[in-house]
């Protein structure tokens, strides 16, 4: 069995950690932290787990890396890397959080408006979006998992600027998120009388999955590439839903996609004029991509939807370690969307 540290299990993607890993028949979770909760019996603090077998929750501090081959990171950005540059090398990071997502560090101080922790392992580290860099993650030591919205306008994205398909200076991003994705911490601006019945966006023009988005399609496309990107809150607890505005011919996008995604197990491109929703993938490690016509003749609507929890990071997260460990891919990730 394969010795896993979880850090931060407390918290949203720390417990999808914990569910995915504990059907897992390779990964054995002997090792979890959440400082807020250090001391406490996992199912105290989500009582859904209180069937599972699982350590009690310690701080950081306790954490003994001696014996463990891998680390999941589950933790906000500066304190992830501050903690990841004191673990032994000869373990497996996939970090979870923004700390080495970006290559550029004077990018990562720009938006995230603070030094870099552990600017000397950033060219360790590699970009986790395991469609496009498997073979990268396969041989390497420390992955930087994806924002999640990012992974959402980057699977539908990213073939069509390599392919030169659609107009790289008229690409705009219409996203709706899931509360999920702002975490557990009790903050007034996502409580529930606040984000029910109501439709916000936030962020607007200075969302930070931006630089992901600037850096990604810029490789892709060879040339500095920048989009309008608006991202909204959605009054439900998971989910994420692109709406992707492109000039390009519908058939050649069409097809692309299909091409592109047929022989990938999680990317699901359906058929064309069809509607994607949050509801088919929640709870899974797919993503659905729609594309359809629009009303006008040179502009093609591209739909986009993952589990922001799982594809867009826990179950991504699991998909890139069972590629450093050598195993098949899907492991441990095949269950199918909650529904209804």
């Amino acid at each position: 069995m394969i010795k896993t540290t979880i850090l931060g299990a407390s918290g949203y993607t720390g417990a999808e950690l914990v569910r995915i890993l504990s059907q897992h028949p390779e990964f054995e979770v002997s090792v979890i932290s959440g400082d807020s909760k250090s001391g406490l019996n996992y199912g105290e603090v989500y009582p859904s787990f209180n069937h599972l077998k699982m350590p009690k929750l310690s701080s950081i501090e306790e954490v003994n890396f001696d014996g463990q081959d891998v680390v999941f990171c589950a933790l906000p950005h500066t304190k992830s890397a501050n903690i990841i540059k004191n673990i032994p090398e000869s373990i497996k990071v996939i970090d979870l959080s923004a700390d080495f997502r970006l290559r550029d560090v004077n990018q990562y101080e720009n938006w995230y408006e603070t030094s870099h922790p552990a600017s000397n392992l950033q060219k360790q580290a590699v970009y986790g979006l395991t469609e496009f860099y498997r073979n990268e993650i396969k041989n390497s030591r420390l992955i930087a998992c994806t924002g999640c919205n990012a992974a959402t306008g980057m699977y539908p994205l990213i073939p069509l600027l390599k392919e030169r398909l659609i107009d790289i200076d008229n690409i705009v991003i219409n996203l709706a998120a899931g509360v999920s994705g702002a975490g557990r911490k009790a903050k007034e601006e996502i409580i529930h009388s606040e984000i029910s019945e109501g439709y916000t966006p936030y962020n607007v023009s200075q969302h930070r999955h931006l630089a992901e988005f600037d850096q990604e399609f810029s490789i892709a496309a060879g040339k500095p590439v920048r989009v309008i990107f608006t991202p909204h809150l959605l009054p439900q607890n998971r989910g994420i839903l692109a709406t992707i505005y492109v000039k390009g011919d519908f058939k050649k996008i069409q097809n692309s996609l299909e091409k592109r995604y047929i022989d990938e197990e999680f990317i699901t491109v359906i058929p064309p004029n069809s509607l994607v929703s949050t509801k088919h993938v929640r709870g899974s490690n797919f993503c659905h991509i729609g594309v359809c016509n629009s009303s006008k003749k040179d502009t093609v609507i591209i739909f986009s939807s993952l589990d922001n929890l799982i594809k867009g990071s826990s179950g991504q997260a699991v998909q890139n370690a069972n590629l450093i460990f050598g195993l098949k891919e899907n492991t441990g990730l095949m269950t199918p969307a909650f529904f209804p």
